[in-house]
C-alpha cells in the first residue's frame, strides 16, 4: 500500500505504508474553526485528532474556574492519543487557537489499529515522551520564570506552529493560556510592544518580531524545541517517507 503525497502530520508521515493503511479508511480531513473546542475535560475521548495546520492548546480548568495550558499541538503531534490507555476522561480541554485542518479518526478505530501495528504504538510513545517533555518543562517554567518570559515563550510556541508572523490570539485567549488576569495581559503586552517584540496587537491578532520575541522569552522555549527535536529524531530515522519538521519550513527563511 502506498499513501497520499503532502501527509502533513508528523507522526503519519513517519509511518511505514501498511501501518498507515490500518487509518487510512477512517481518517476524516476536517477544517478547524478559531476557538473550537476538540475535547472537555471530564468527557471522553470520542476521536485522535492529528492536525496538518494551525495550532491546540491543551488548557487545564480549576474548580474556581481558572484555566492554565499546559502544552501546545500542532503537525507534530496529536489530541487524543491517550485513549490508547483506556477508556477514561479526558484529563485536559483541547481548544484550537490558530485555524488549520486535521486528520480525525473515531477512537476505537485509532486503538483498534495501535493494538495491531508495533509502529503506531511507536508513534504513540514518541507522542507522550514529547508532551511528556513539554509537560514537565512547562511546570519548572511556570514556578521559576516570571509571567512576562512565560508570554514570551507561549507566543513563541504558537508562532512555530503558524509558520507566520501574525497570530490569532486575543488578550482574553492570552489570559487564560497563562492562567492570569486580563489587566496583567495589557500591562505585559504594552512592555513588550515598547520592546519592539509585538508590532501590533488589534483585533485579536498579534503580529510578532520573532528575534525580539526570543530575546524576552526564558531558555524554556529554545530548550522544549532542540528536545522534542531529538526525540523525533533519534525515534523516526528509519521512517521511509522523508518528514519536514513541525517549524522547518520557518527555519528556511527565519533564524530561530
Amino acid at each position: 500500500m502506498t499513501r497520499p503525497c503532502g501527509i502533513g502530520n508528523r507522526l503519519l508521515a513517519a509511518l511505514p505504508p501498511a501501518d498507515f493503511g490500518l487509518l487510512a479508511p477512517e481518517l476524516e480531513r476536517v477544517a478547524l474553526d478559531q476557538d473550537a473546542v476538540l475535547s472537555r475535560a471530564g468527557d471522553q475521548i470520542e476521536h485522535v485528532f492529528f492536525p496538518h495546520s494551525g495550532a491546540i492548546s491543551l488548557m487545564i480548568d480549576m474548580a474556581n474556574g481558572q484555566t492554565v495550558a499546559t502544552a501546545a499541538v500542532g503537525r507534530e503531534g496529536a489530541v487524543g492519543i491517550l485513549s490508547v490507555l483506556g477508556p477514561s476522561p479526558s484529563a485536559v480541554t483541547a481548544i484550537v487557537r490558530s485555524t488549520g485542518t486535521v486528520s480525525r479518526i473515531p477512537a476505537p478505530r485509532f486503538n483498534a489499529a495501535f493494538n495491531r501495528s508495533p509502529a503506531i504504538r511507536h508513534a504513540v510513545q514518541i507522542h507522550i515522551r514529547a508532551m511528556l517533555m513539554q509537560f514537565q518543562l512547562g511546570a519548572a517554567c511556570n514556578a521559576l520564570h516570571p509571567v512576562k518570559a512565560r508570554m514570551a515563550r507561549w507566543l513563541l510556541h504558537f508562532r512555530d506552529r503558524i509558520d507566520h508572523d501574525l497570530l490569532p490570539l486575543t488578550q482574553e485567549a492570552l489570559s487564560q493560556i497563562l492562567g492570569v488576569r486580563r489587566t496583567t495581559v495589557t500591562l505585559l503586552m504594552r512592555n513588550l510592544r515598547a520592546s519592539g517584540a509585538i508590532r501590533s496587537d488589534r483585533r485579536g491578532q498579534i503580529e510578532v518580531d520573532r528575534s525580539r520575541l526570543a530575546a524576552a522569552a526564558c531558555e524554556c522555549h529554545g530548550t522544549m524545541r532542540l528536545e522534542v527535536e531529538a526525540i523525533f529524531s533519534m525515534n523516526t530515522g528509519q521512517s521511509r517517507v522523508l518528514v519536514v519538521p513541525a517549524d522547518a519550513a520557518g527555519e528556511s527563511s527565519d533564524t530561530m
